[in-house]
């Protein structure tokens, strides 16, 4: 039996998982945020706490947690979060949009989320804490780390490695077989052909033309 959860965030990433879970019909206890954005109509009628430590009164293993702070790059706000609330006994939801297409034959970390229109093959293994965000591809044989974010429209080719803290901006490409080092960033856009060192940005190639003569 699914046990009643608790969002932890109020903002744009939030509403969209508390949209997800409100067309699959889970229960939502509230939203903990001290600022949450309460014109968002996805969150009317729900309960607002207004601080993290409103969380712990409730015993934990009556709730499940859903991380709904956004994950931005060189931010580890979402990963201090996580370890907190995980340090003091509570677990992470594993949320699965009802429209992504997800193998059987795949491997979701706690705390997981894969977000609308997303597509992960057969033999991935996805770290706990990591957002595979919208239409986002993982093709077959990739092993994604904890605390990733995986941003919306990014193509992971075949047998991909990402290590942990991880961000892949929107659009980007990963070709196969490359290895992504951990708190590395492939900005928006870029397509990465070869293996990123750990703490390394890697920036889109910059456009040029040739005049014919």
């Amino acid at each position: 039996m699914n046990k009643p959860l608790l969002i932890i965030g109020g903002g744009g990433h939030a509403s969209v998982l508390v949209d997800i879970l409100r067309q699959q019909k889970r229960e939502i206890l509230g939203i903990v945020s001290p600022d949450m954005d309460v014109t968002r109509k996805v969150f009317q009628g729900i309960r607002h706490y207004s601080n993290d430590d409103d969380i712990l009164n409730f015993e934990s293993d009556s709730i499940m947690l859903v991380n709904g702070i956004g994950s931005l790059p060189y931010n580890n706000l979402r990963e201090k979060i996580y370890r907190k609330f995980n340090l003091l006994g509570y677990e992470f939801e594993t949320v699965v949009a009802s429209n992504a297409i997800v193998s059987d034959y795949v491997i979701l970390g706690e705390g997981v989320q894969i977000i609308t229109g997303a597509i992960v093959q057969v033999n991935v293994r996805i770290g706990s804490n990591t957002i595979v965000n919208t239409g986002t591809i993982v093709e077959h044989d990739c092993n994604i780390g904890e605390n990733n974010h995986i941003a919306p429209g990014v193509t992971l080719s075949g047998q991909v490695v990402t290590c942990e803290c991880v961000h892949i901006g929107s659009g980007a490409t990963v070709i196969q077989n490359v290895r992504v080092g951990a708190n590395s960033v492939v900005a928006a856009g870029a397509v990465l052909g070869k293996n990123l060192q750990p703490n390394t940005t890697h920036f889109p190639a910059k456009p040029f033309q040739k005049i014919k003569k």
